[in-house]
C-alpha cells in the first residue's frame, strides 16, 4: 500500500509541474492577460494557485478515505482471524 501511495503522489506531483496543468478557462485567461498588460503578473499566479487547490483537494480526500479504509478493514480482518484462532484452540482443547 506504501508503494501504491508513493507512486500516486509521484505521479500526481508530476502532473501539477506540466506545463498543461497550468492552463485556465476563458474568463480566467482574459482577466490575466489584460492585468498583464497593465503590468501585473500577480493575479495570474494567484489564479494559477486556485486551480491546483481545486483540482488536488477531491484527490487527497478521495485517498484519505481509501487509507483509513484500508486501515479499518485490516483492523477487522485482524480482529476476525484472532477470534477464529481462539475459537479453533477452544473446540481442540
Amino acid at each position: 500500500m506504501k508503494k501504491f501511495l508513493v507512486i500516486s503522489g509521484l505521479v500526481i506531483l508530476f502532473l501539477m509541474n506540466s506545463a498543461g496543468a497550468f492552463a485556465q478557462c476563458a474568463m480566467c485567461r482574459g482577466s490575466v492577460e489584460s492585468s498583464m498588460g497593465n503590468g501585473r503578473n500577480n493575479v495570474g499566479v494567484g489564479l494559477n494557485t486556485g486551480i491546483m487547490f481545486l483540482f488536488v483537494m477531491p484527490y487527497l480526500l478521495v485517498a484519505a478515505i481509501g487509507y483509513f479504509w484500508y486501515r479499518n478493514s485490516k483492523r477487522a480482518q485482524a480482529e476476525r482471524q484472532f477470534v477464529a484462532a481462539r475459537v479453533r484452540s477452544a473446540y481442540e482443547n
